[in-house]
């Protein structure tokens, strides 16, 4: 929790770094004048439709397939009240708390914008939740990604009401009446239109969307360290990644790659040592030689996501909404296909990635193709195994990621009385995304975990300076070559310094920022 940190929350964009620190951080929030001005400004006009006798979807009128019943005023607290509970219908597993508070916050966003309806009331007692770490508990199951994530943020508004259960900061499940009581936050009674406007979004796949990018943006600075020190290990060549070969194809994520891996190489000592007339090999593998190509596809297609994370930042998704000239209008926005695609396209992406690592652990085993090193780089080949099933544990991952990587959007399941006869499946991409992030950062430890044993392997040589950073960061949390011992911890501790960021700190150390 970042105890003095407060993010403000008002109608224009919220940035990564807002959505990060909100969700992963447990940073506060405050809605700014200009937001509860816009909310009012809304709120009045729901309010008098509300009083019309004409039939105004989500104010007087029921819901989906249901929207053709005009609803008296006496039962319109009682509609709003029932949709959330109904709709608070998921399943399974609990979501997350950083997925959770990323889809508060960003249900905050929409209601700050003035585009809603809901009263600033109720939007304060939703930052008041998250400010206090209350998170809501939320199912696995349960959203189709249209419209929007229904059942997950039904959830969220369920206990905004002071029903069902939450987490409190310390992670305690309480009920939420309970929780909100001990934050002094008043239950809200839902008013006109108020329980549409808390659930009709695309907020927890957006929010799983931007979260996933944070961390790719690390893991791919990773996976270049990873693939230099393969290129090291198996005393591939550096020459591929020489700035006039890659400006014959002008992709930025591959420039971007080659130049990290140019900078990770550099002053290496192993590399020098097969730079002269007794080295015969012409060509090094293609999970060395095209490195910066599939890493940088997968930058390029992060480049993309960003851009769309980016407009969905800055997008009031509700249904009906309220438009600045007061007229309120149905419409389609809270359709998930543009995230979903996005969420799809990155699962694909670290599919390849990893994949790629994990032929470039394959090799370093392999005496038929590791140019010297031991088999399995075991310390006594037959009596020890060595990174044998380390690999093996890289593969299978590799081949769950493939699984992964089957888009979730190109699905469609009706609903709704066909109603909803076209949904986006994105939270499921976005569910399905975070397994593969997971996945990646545990392929890319066992490669430089490989790798690190490698290097140390081919002493007296040194590694470069950068690459050697990392064995050295290694070495604070596993021992180097030597006999077979309990590998799973191991793993583990390189795979949370990958995802702490350790890895790329250290050779940054060296490099200065990567690319």
């Amino acid at each position: 929790m970042r105890d003095n940190e407060v993010v403000e929350i008002g109608p224009d964009p919220l940035s990564f770094a807002d959505v990060v620190a909100v969700a992963r951080d447990g940073a506060a929030v405050h809605l700014t004048d200009e937001a509860l001005t816009a909310m009012a400004r809304a709120r009045a006009r729901v309010e008098e439709l509300a009083e019309s006798p004409v039939p105004a979807y989500g104010v007087s009128t029921g819901f989906g397939a249901l929207a053709t019943r005009h609803i008296d005023p006496a039962l319109r607290a009682r509609l709003q009240r029932s949709l959330v509970r109904s709709h608070a219908a998921g399943s399974g597993p609990e979501v997350e708390a950083e997925v959770v508070r990323a889809m508060m916050l960003l249900r905050l966003h929409t209601l700050a914008t003035g585009h809603t309806g809901v009263r600033p009331s109720t939007a304060q007692a939703l930052a008041g939740m998250l400010s206090a770490g209350i998170t809501p508990v939320v199912h696995e199951y349960g959203s189709l990604g249209c419209s929007g994530d229904l059942a997950p943020l039904s959830h969220v508004a369920l206990a905004l009401m002071g029903e069902g259960p939450v987490r409190d900061r310390d992670g305690e499940q309480r009920t939420a009446a309970e929780a909100l009581k001990r934050a002094g936050i008043e239950p809200v009674e839902l008013a006109a239109k108020e329980g549409l406007a808390l659930i009709n979004g695309t907020d927890g796949m957006l929010g799983m969307l931007v979260l996933a990018l944070h961390d790719l943006t690390r893991l791919l600075k990773t996976a270049d360290i990873g693939a230099a020190m393969s290129v090291e290990a198996l005393l591939g060549t550096d020459r591929v990644f020489a700035p006039e070969l890659q400006a014959l194809r002008p992709h930025p994520g591959q420039a971007a790659s080659a130049a990290n891996l140019r900078a990770l190489l550099r002053d290496s000592a192993i590399m020098a040592s097969h730079r002269d007339d007794s080295c015969t090999r012409v060509q090094d593998a293609y999970s060395l030689r095209c490195a910066p190509q599939v890493a940088g596809a997968a930058r390029d297609t992060m480049a993309h996501a960003a851009t769309v994370a980016g407009r969905e930042l800055a997008s009031a998704v509700d249904n009906p909404v309220v438009l600045a000239d007061g007229r309120v209008e149905s419409n389609g926005n809270f359709h998930g296909a543009p995230v979903g695609y996005v969420l799809d396209f990155l699962a694909i992406a670290v599919a390849d990635v990893a994949s790629m690592a994990e032929r470039r652990t394959d090799r370093m085993l392999d005496v038929a193709r590791s140019h010297g090193l031991p088999a399995f780089l075991a310390d006594d080949p037959g009596v020890d195994s060595g990174h044998m099933i380390a690999q093996y544990t890289q593969a299978a991952i590799v081949s769950e990621l493939k699984r992964l990587a089957v888009p979730a959007s190109v699905d469609s399941i009706p609903s709704s009385a066909m109603q909803e006869d076209h949904v986006s499946m994105g939270w499921s991409a976005a569910r399905k995304l975070r397994r593969s992030v997971d996945g990646l950062t545990r392929v890319l430890a066992i490669e430089i975990l490989t790798a690190a044993r490698a290097l140390d392997l081919r002493g007296p040589l040194e590694p470069a300076p950068a690459t050697g950073a990392v064995v050295a960061a290694l070495r604070q949390e596993v021992a180097g070559p030597g006999p077979d011992r309990f590998m799973a911890p191991e793993i583990e501790s390189v795979a949370r310094l990958v995802a702490e960021g350790g890895v790329v700190t250290a050779a940054e150390s060296v490099t200065g920022p990567l690319a």
